[in-house]
């Protein structure tokens, strides 16, 4: 009769360790519901992300304007009769 309860509470200290600590745990669970929040909120920024890019890669190829404005910010466009002004501030 003691080796039953000996066998029990060996079994019973297994099962617990698993629960616990072992692969399966409630501890084990509760990071990777952690990890699945940290990931969707990833997705839901990089989804935005790409949202803005469509719409901008939609505006190059639709409408000269776009293309304008991005060639006037990144390498300086300046049209024929414009006169370029550049507005320094004091701190700088």
């Amino acid at each position: 009769m003691k080796w039953l309860l000996g066998v029990l509470i060996i079994l019973l200290a297994g099962l617990q360790y698993r629960l616990w600590i072992g692969d399966g745990s409630l501890a084990q669970a509760h990071r990777l519901e952690a990890d699945i929040k940290l990931q969707q909120a990833e997705n839901d920024r990089m989804r935005e992300r790409n949202r803005i890019l469509d719409v901008e890669v939609e505006e190059l190829k639709t409408g000269l304007d776009t293309i304008e404005e991005r060639a006037r910010n990144d390498i300086g466009l300046i049209k024929k009769d414009e006169t370029f002004f550049m507005i320094l501030d004091e701190e700088q």
